[in-house]
């Protein structure tokens, strides 16, 4: 007989796994950008995603733009800058860093297969959190940042004012807080910033990638299936997902013989972002085959 107590907190855990998978009885939060309407801006290429913006790496020109000012929530889109702010303040990339109390995701209950107690490089931190968007690793990188995370944030705050992205703001280096925002213009700044930086080049497009925690091999795969498509040159990437920002995507790619950076915003479907990068690559590729010269016979 299963005696009361346990009978109650097995519900509860059950009611809490439901809650996070989106189960029954559960009702997911409108995104910010649907709340307010922008998923209804008209688009020519019928884009699901509220917000949407192609960039020239190299001219700055906008070649489409999509309520490109508006300043939502960019979820996981965060852990670029937390990168750029490990890589360019050279820290140690041998460094053990261990994964505490202080990383479990106390706020949307999001899973993680690092435990805590598990100890990685802060180099394979990097690594997981840019391809797999880890959590406990982007965390353990802020807090492990001289001065703790509250310097960390500082730092990405002040580098976010140095690269000219005035509609952004950072609370905490996951993500997982939707009071991490920014606008796709900003974040196209980002991208090109974080772009110079090799090792983040490297990290975030790799198809995959395991760790060693304790006697257990953990392998992990990108969260963004287009770098395993031979169809796609893509040179750094990262999503994003929390119910208030949608799913969210940036880019650097090649597309039609130009370099571009594509952001991605507040799209609801768990394919939709994917699409709508494709969209813009057909778009690209008939543009330029329209913009070739006629041959003269």
């Amino acid at each position: 007989m299963v005696e009361p107590a346990q009978a109650a907190k097995k519900t509860a855990h059950v009611k809490k796994t439901k809650a996070r998978r989106g189960g029954a009885g559960y009702v997911s939060p409108v995104s910010y950008g649907r709340s307010n309407g922008l998923h209804a801006a008209h688009d020519p290429l019928a884009l699901e995603s509220s917000v949407a913006l192609v960039v020239d790496q190299h001219t700055a020109e906008v070649l489409f733009s999509k309520n490109a000012s508006s300043v939502l929530p960019i979820a996981s889109l965060t852990k670029l800058m937390t990168a750029l702010v490990v890589v360019e303040n050279r820290l140690p990339l041998d460094d053990i860093l261990e994964v505490s109390d202080d990383d479990v995701d106390n706020e949307k209950h999001s899973r993680s297969r690092l435990p805590v107690g598990a100890h990685l490089t802060r180099e394979q931190m990097l690594h997981l959190a840019l391809m797999s968007s880890e959590n406990r690793a982007a965390s353990s990188l802020g807090r492990h940042f001289p001065g703790g995370e509250e310097a960390f944030v500082a730092a990405m705050n002040r580098k976010a004012e140095q690269l000219g992205m005035h509609d952004t703001h950072y609370v905490e280096p996951t993500g997982l807080s939707s009071k991490n925002q920014s606008t796709a213009m900003d974040l196209a700044r980002l991208v090109m910033a974080a772009y110079q930086q090799p090792l983040i080049r490297e990290f975030s497009t790799s198809p995959a990638h395991q760790v060693t925690v304790g006697h257990r091999v953990l392998p992990y795969r990108n969260t963004n299936a287009l770098v395993r498509n031979p169809a796609w040159e893509i040179g750094l990437q990262k999503t994003g997902y929390i119910a208030e920002a949608g799913r969210c995507l940036i880019m650097q790619a090649r597309l039609a013989d130009r370099d571009v950076v594509m952001v991605f915003l507040d799209s609801q479907g768990k394919y939709s972002r994917i699409a709508d990068a494709e969209r813009v690559r057909r778009w690209m590729l008939n543009r330029a085959k329209a913009e070739q010269p006629t041959p003269v016979s």
